[in-house]
């Protein structure tokens, strides 16, 4: 565990070697962009003034792997969560990089495939979120957070173009958090190098990104008992004194290259992608201040796409707790250490053909591809093999006046191990107008066999109820963006049948009826003065049915934020942040299976969860301070942070938190 380490140390010893020297260079008046609450939909972007090409400007474009549009750096300082891996609707388990998941209902719209493991995933760098970047000088992004309890987070990117036709890019993440409870301690590294080559003759096209994830996370099983932070002994002040369900009493380590994991959740995966592209199409050139510009309008491309990983999900507890897995897990005897893994390895192979129907308009395209998957899964019980063949469509076309904006996708799975699932998408969009803005329509039908861990292969201790059939959602959805109000409501219907879950720490079963689920969410600014602004994010959801899932019925996050400029270098938001939900019965969590689980034992009540902070940009300087859970202070005994809200029965959040972030961008 030594390698994401020494990697760290390289990338942080050459960026910051870059970083210097790229400091002196005075680029910050060419920068623009901040969101405040006043006034332009596209003052969340970081955009570069156009100027002498020899004078020290950039441009910086990015494109996403199966995307043709082409985006902007985000450069708002309004809001903390889009520079943490976590969105603002997670719940998570107490410490920053335990098990999380969404107050707001996502099913997984997916066929295919899964391992069925996802209590971690937003703390992992995808193929899919691969940015290919455009720049005209070399970019680089440092950032550095450090919190309550020694928690630390290392952010690096650095892009730049070696030619102007050839990219480079490299990412790393480092999450490091001991907790303010027992055994909660959390280790995540993440890395990515990603390049684009263009040929000069613009018909060659390739594409290679390499990524690695190692997420870890001890798990505690939860505290012993409620009573312990209602207690009046001062020893439980600190959290740290509160006995847990497991772990023992491990040592409390602020050590942030400690990857010692003796009770806990240990996932990795590594994975590699090569695309390779060839355009046959139609010549052209654009002639302009005696220059003479080149250009190549796609009409077919052949494309391949070879993409290999390995996924490796384990548990470890070296000092079991006889009491705990009996009760929960059914263990008839007395386990000296616990240990499950699944690995799994995988490589799919895709040959597709593309079609431009419009070769000037490079977002009007039709793409027929066929897949192989071969599938190797590594047990207790020894080493399977299985495949997938499946076969898949697209069409896409934004219209060139970008008033309508279609997609529509398919995947068939013809034969294998997922056998006869199938996935549909289309969606409408239109441009109805600068007072109306932007309409979308969509539907979407996935029919799936449930993730592989509801099987009795997997190595992991699950209890079967039976066969399970596979699972099929229908997704109805609307939005309604309005960019002069700066305002978007969204709507979604979900029609589930055979939904597959967990009814406690290891058993699983299967809801065969069929039950609905509505959700309306809005999320707009309210300007209350020229520099107050009010933010607001709700979420309505509700269900109808034999529903085997337990939502709260809205979800809320306010914000209430000053934001100007008081001085001519100087962007500030500061304010208060927000989370509601009503009492309702939160999911439980299994730690050795790493899955929630639905409860209908504990009705929890949390006071809405509320945090102070001050962010503010001094040119290519950008700080956010925060103050969180102020909701936790408690003057039953004197004045302390221990009234703790709930993430699931049994998992307190910890009292008050400090968080201090510096970002730092440099152009060489």
């Amino acid at each position: 565990m030594r390698r994401p380490n020494i990697i760290f140390c390289i990338i942080c010893t050459i960026f910051l070697l870059a970083a210097t020297r790229g400091f002196s260079q005075d680029i910050n008046n060419r920068i623009r962009g901040f969101s405040g609450g006043a006034k332009g939909g596209n003052s969340d972007s970081l955009k570069f003034e156009k100027r002498d090409p020899f004078a020290d400007s950039a441009t910086i474009r990015f494109k996403y792997l199966d995307s043709v549009r082409v985006y902007t750096l985000d450069s708002s300082i309004s809001d903390f969560f889009k520079r943490t891996p976590l969105r603002f609707d997670n719940n998570w388990l107490g410490n920053f990089g335990n098990a999380t998941e969404s107050f707001i209902f996502q099913p997984i719209l997916k066929a295919g495939w899964d391992a069925g493991f996802h209590a971690y995933d937003a703390y992992a760098i995808k193929i899919e979120d691969t940015r290919f970047f455009s720049t005209s000088r070399p970019y680089t992004e440092l950032g550095y957070v450090l919190g309550s309890r020694n928690e630390q987070q290392i952010q690096i990117l650095h892009t730049q173009n070696i030619k102007p036709n050839w990219s480079f890019g490299l990412q790393y993440k480092l999450l490091n958090s001991p907790g303010s409870y027992k055994v909660q301690n959390t280790n995540h590294n993440n890395y990515r190098v990603n390049t684009q080559y263009q040929s000069p003759n613009k018909r060659w096209n390739t594409f290679f990104v390499l990524l690695g994830n190692s997420l870890q996370s001890s798990e505690n099983g939860g505290v012993v008992s409620d009573s312990f932070l209602k207690s009046k002994n001062p020893a439980y002040a600190d959290r740290f004194s509160i006995p847990t369900n497991l772990g023992g009493d491990a040592p409390y380590s602020k050590d942030f290259f400690k990857t010692t994991l003796n009770t806990g959740t240990k996932y990795s995966d590594f994975e590699v992608l090569l695309r390779q592209q060839y355009d046959f199409g139609v010549k052209d050139s654009v002639v302009s201040d005696s220059n003479v510009v080149y250009l190549f309008y796609p009409k077919f491309r052949l494309e391949y796409t070879g993409w290999y990983a390995q996924n490796i999900y384990r548990f470890y507890d070296d000092h079991p707790d006889t009491l705990f897995y009996r009760k929960n897990y059914g263990f008839l005897q007395n386990p000296d250490t616990v240990r499950v893994r699944d690995k799994w390895r995988q490589m799919i192979n895709d040959f597709s053909v593309y079609q431009f129907p419009d070769s000037k308009n490079q977002q009007q395209f039709i793409k027929l591809g066929l897949s192989f998957q071969n599938l190797t899964g590594f047990f207790d019980a020894g080493k399977k093999s299985y495949y997938n063949l499946f076969l898949h469509g697209e069409y896409r076309n934004r219209t060139r006046n970008r008033k309508w904006d279609v997609e529509a996708n398919g995947q068939f799975y013809v034969n294998g191990l997922n056998g006869g699932d199938f996935s549909a998408y289309l969606s409408l969009k239109r441009y109805l107008g600068e007072k109306i803005g932007f309409l979308q329509v969509g539907a979407q039908e996935v029919n799936r066999t449930p993730s592989f861990i509801f099987t009795q292969q997997t190595s992991f201790p699950v209890a079967l109820s039976g066969d399970f059939n596979k699972e099929n959602t229908l997704h109805l959805f609307a939005s309604l963006e309005m960019p002069k109000l700066r305002m978007r409501v969204t709507g979604s219907y979900y029609g589930i049948s055979n939904y597959t879950y967990f009814t406690d720490f290891f058993h699983a079963d299967q809801e065969s009826s069929l039950f609905h689920l509505l959700q309306l969410a809005l999320d707009k600014p309210f300007q209350l003065s020229q520099h107050w602004v009010w933010y607001l994010n709700a979420t309505f959801q509700k269900t109808a049915g034999p529903a085997p899932i337990n939502l709260p019925i809205v979800f809320v996050r306010s914000r209430i934020a000053y934001e100007g400029r008081p001085f001519k270098n100087l962007m500030i938001s500061t304010g208060f942040d927000i989370r509601y939900t009503p009492p309702y019965y939160m999911d439980n969590y299994s730690p050795l299976l790493g899955q929630f689980f639905p409860q209908s034992q504990v009705k929890l009540t949390n006071r809405p969860e509320l945090a102070a902070y001050v962010n503010f940009r001094i040119r290519t300087f950008t700080a956010f301070v925060r103050t969180e859970n102020l909701n936790s202070v408690d003057f039953t005994n004197g004045f302390r942070f221990t009234h703790s809200n709930y993430a699931a029965p049994l998992y307190p959040y910890p009292g008050f938190l400090f968080r201090l972030g510096i970002f730092w961008t440099f152009i060489n």
